[in-house]
């Protein structure tokens, strides 16, 4: 690989649009999703670290963002990616509205361990999926870091009989990850890495410990699809590949970097359009036959001026923009 500069910052702010996106139904404790987008010479490309990440990790989505949209995407292995519904830490009853908005697909993402939440209506919700998938659906479970390992070994007993396909970052640190994985492993439920992947100084570590059976691989965290690319082939594990709530255009980076696994084993967490009530195009990349399409996504002028966000909430994204943008000054950004 070689490397090129930076593009100027005025190159990004030339083109740059702040949206506030509706969502369906609250996830992550937001009921709007906020991003900025900007467009390179390859295509539009987006910016959308969550507003509680400081610089120092939103500088790192900002070089994703700069090298998806100043650099070709890497040759792809298929043009269609097979993705999972994802299920909000949502009641039980409402299970089915949400599964009817991914169609076709044959897995299910379902979130626990959330804050309000009790692990009877974790249960409840798992059970509801079931229920709705039948025994051929396939099943994960995400606690972002939720439980302590006490909880998790509970948590996980309590759960295996919906025949869960693995147990995503079931407790926050690697070493706990590691400790919750020699619990369970004679329930043969494989433990997945998500944050201890994407929000580590050292995304190798959790494999090097031996800690996971497989990890959950993010472009924008990892700061772009070469880099995610260089930690998949390095770690030695299964991949997921997963989105963070994007809008179309940065679900599309995430489809390039599937794309590009000579491999994919697992469907992938890129139909979260599906969870948007509102998108930045005519055209967005949502579920069909449990598929989303590899492509680039040209956001609509209208779509952008319907759902800008506010004055000062424009103005905080350009400014972390401009600051992140600092951070990147004399780094560079990698190409192949």
């Amino acid at each position: 690989m070689s490397a090129v500069a930076l593009p100027p910052l005025h190159d990004l702010l030339a083109t740059a649009r702040v949206v506030a996106l509706p969502l369906v139904t609250r996830f992550r404790g937001i009921d709007v999703r906020e991003a900025l987008l900007f467009e390179g010479p390859e295509g539009w490309t987006e910016f959308a670290p969550f507003a509680e990440y400081d610089d120092e990790e939103a500088t790192t989505w900002l070089g994703a963002a700069i090298d998806f949209g100043w650099n070709p995407a890497p040759a792809a292995h298929r043009d269609r990616i097979p993705v999972n519904a994802t299920v909000p830490a949502v009641d039980a009853d409402a299970v089915p509205a949400v599964l009817e908005r991914f169609p076709g697909c044959r897995t299910a993402k379902v979130k626990v361990a959330a804050s309000d939440q009790t692990l009877d209506r974790d249960v409840a919700r798992v059970r509801a999926v079931r229920e709705a998938m039948g025994p051929e659906g396939r099943i994960r479970v995400d606690a972002n870091g939720g439980w302590n390992v006490d909880e998790a070994e509970h948590a996980i007993h309590a759960l295996a009989p919906f025949d869960l396909e693995y147990v995503e970052q079931p407790c926050p640190s690697v070493a706990e990850l590691a400790e919750i994985r020699t619990r369970t492993k004679y329930m043969g439920i494989p433990i997945a890495a998500d944050e201890s992947v994407r929000r580590a100084d050292d995304p190798l570590a959790v494999a090097a410990a031996g800690a996971a059976d497989l990890l959950v691989v993010k472009a924008a965290p990892l700061g772009g699809i070469r880099r995610a690319l260089d930690v998949a082939e390095r770690a030695g594990l299964p991949i997921v590949v997963s989105s963070a709530l994007d809008t179309s255009v940065g679900l599309a980076m995430g489809a390039h970097l599937a794309a590009a696994l000579p491999t994919l084993d697992y469907d992938c967490g890129l139909g979260t359009a599906s969870l948007l009530a509102a998108d930045v195009s005519r055209d967005p990349l949502l579920p069909s036959d449990g598929a989303i399409d590899v492509r680039r996504i040209d956001p609509d002028p209208a779509l952008l001026d319907r759902y800008a966000a506010d004055g000062d909430r424009a103005a905080w994204w350009l400014a972390r923009l401009e600051r992140c943008f600092a951070a990147l000054t004399g780094e560079t950004i990698e190409t192949p």
